[in-house]
C-alpha cells in the first residue's frame, strides 16, 4: 500500500520526526484557506503516488494569496506519469542550507533490511547510486536484528551531515527505523532530509522532512485499525476494490472465463485448466479473474463472490471448482441460486464440486432446473465446458 506524501508525513509527525507545517487540500478554496494559514512564501504540492513530480511541475511556491490559487487551479487536473494528481498539499516553505537523502526498506535479495543514506539528497539519487556508489552509505539489518542509537549514530558519522548535528540525525534514523518497524512498512523513504536555518545562525539550523515516500505491506493490514485512513476508494481496479471490501480474495484478469474456487492452489490449477481449454480449442478464452472463497464459505459468500464475478461485463461464463472440506458444497449451492435470483446479467455457469456434501449440492442445482447451470465430473471437463460456452457466447454477440 503506497501513500501520498501528506498520509505519509502524519506516519512521520506520529513518529515525533520533524516536517514543515502544512494542510491537505483538495480545491482552490481550501487552497486559499490553507496558504492563509501557512503564510508565504508557500510550497504547493501536488499529491501523486510516484517520484519526479518536480521535473514535471507538481511542486510550484506561491508567494501570494492569488498566486497559491493560481497554481492550485494549475495542479488539480494534472496527471503526472500517468497518476491523476488526488489534491495538493499547502506546505510552508523552508530556508534549505543542504539536502540529505535517508530510507529503510525490506531487500528481498538480501533478505533482509536495508538502510540507505547519502549526504548529496534531492533528486536523481538513483543515478548518484550508480555513478558514485562510494558517495552512499548502506547498512544491513538482519531480520531479528534490531537498529538501536549507537547504530544510529554510526550511520549518522558515515553519511557526513554538513552543518548539521550528527546527535539529532542518528534520532530522526532511529525514530525512522521505529517507524518502519512499528508500522510493517516496506519502505520508508526520507528525500529531502533538509538543513534548514538561518545560514548565518547557527542556533536557527535543524533537520526537516521535507518529504517523504512510505509503503506498507497491506498483508498487514488486519494489525492496523488506522490503516482504513489510508484508504483510496478511487484508486486500484474497481471490482478488486468492491471485493476487497466484502473481504474476497480477488485478482481482476483479462479474459472471458470467470473463475471462482475454495483455496489459492485449487484456484490456480483452475486458471491453468482454462487456459489450457482455450488453447485447446484454437481459442483465444482466457481466465477473467482468480476469486478465492477461502475455507468455510457461506452461501452469502458465494453469492458475493458471484455477484462480483458477473460484474466484469467481459465474462462470458463461470467456472466454479469447489472441493468441500470445511467448505460445504451445498452451502456454496445455496450461494449461486441466491445470486442468480438477485442478478438479471447471469451468463453460462459450469459447477464441478467433490467432497464434502457435493451430491447434495449437485441435487440443488438439478432440483433448480435453471438451464444457465451445468455440472461437470472433473476439473478439466469443467473448464473445456466453460471455455467452450465462452467462445460460443463472444462470437454469438453480447452474453446473455
Amino acid at each position: 500500500m503506497d501513500l501520498y506524501e501528506y498520509q505519509a508525513r502524519e506516519l512521520l509527525e506520529e513518529a515525533d520526526i520533524p516536517t514543515p507545517r502544512a494542510i491537505y487540500a483538495q480545491n482552490s478554496h481550501d487552497v486559499a484557506e490553507a496558504a492563509k494559514q501557512i503564510g508565504f512564501p508557500c510550497v504547493i504540492k501536488a499529491q501523486v503516488k510516484i517520484g519526479h513530480r518536480g521535473q514535471a511541475g507538481g511542486v510550484k511556491i506561491a508567494h501570494d494569496l492569488d498566486e497559491a490559487i493560481l497554481i492550485s487551479e494549475q495542479l488539480f487536473p494534472m496527471t503526472i506519469h500517468g497518476h491523476k494528481v488526488n489534491g495538493v498539499l499547502v506546505a510552508e516553505a523552508k530556508n534549505i542550507i543542504h539536502e540529505y537523502y535517508v530510507s529503510i526498506s525490506v531487500d528481498r535479495a538480501s533478505r533482509d533490511y536495508d538502510v540507505l543514506a547519502t549526504a548529496n539528497g534531492g533528486t536523481e539519487v538513483e543515478e548518484l547510486a550508480k555513478s558514485h556508489p562510494e558517495s552512499v552509505k548502506r547498512l544491513h539489518i538482519g531480520p531479528l536484528d534490531d537498529f538501536d542509537i549507537e547504530a544510529a549514530r554510526d550511520m549518522a558519522s558515515q553519511i557526513g551531515f554538513y552543518h548539521a548535528d550528527g546527535e539529532q540525525a542518528a534520532e530522526i534514523l532511529l525514530k525512522m527505523w521505529r517507524a518502519f518497524h512499528n508500522s510493517d512498512a516496506t519502505l520508508v523513504e526520507i528525500n529531502p532530509l533538509a538543513k534548514i536555518g538561518d545560514p548565518d545562525d547557527e542556533s536557527s539550523k535543524s533537520l526537516c522532512a521535507l518529504d517523504a515516500k512510505i509503503s506498507l505491506d497491506g498483508n498487514a493490514a488486519y494489525r492496523h485499525d488506522g490503516w482504513a485512513r489510508f484508504t483510496d476508494p478511487n484508486e486500484g481496479d474497481p471490482l478488486e476494490n468492491k471485493a476487497k471490501a466484502l473481504g474476497l480474495h480477488y485478482v481482476h484478469l483479462d479474459g472471458e472465463v470467470g473463475i471462482i474456487g475454495n483455496g489459492a492452489g485449487l484456484v490456480m490449477s483452475s486458471l491453468d485448466a482454462v487456459a489450457g481449454a482455450g488453447e485447446r480449442l484454437g481459442t483465444n478464452v482466457k481466465p477473467a479473474n482468480f476469486l478465492d472463497i477461502g475455507g468455510g464459505a457461506s452461501a452469502a459468500v458465494m453469492a458475493e463472490s458471484l455477484e462480483i464475478v458477473l460484474s466484469d461485463r467481459k465474462v462470458r461464463s463461470v467456472f466454479i471448482n469447489v472441493y468441500g472440506g470445511i467448505t460445504s458444497c451445498e452451502e456454496v449451492a445455496n450461494g449461486i441460486l441466491e445470486a442468480i435470483d438477485k442478478m438479471n446479467n447471469i451468463r453460462p455457469i459450469v459447477v464441478r464440486f467433490d467432497g464434502n456434501k457435493a451430491q447434495e449440492g449437485l441435487r440443488i442445482l438439478a432440483q433448480a432446473g435453471n438451464p444457465q447451470i451445468q455440472v461437470a465430473d472433473t476439473m478439466e471437463q469443467a473448464a473445456e465446458q466453460a471455455a467452450r460456452l465462452a467462445d460460443d457466447a463472444t462470437n454469438g454477440g453480447e452474453a446473455r
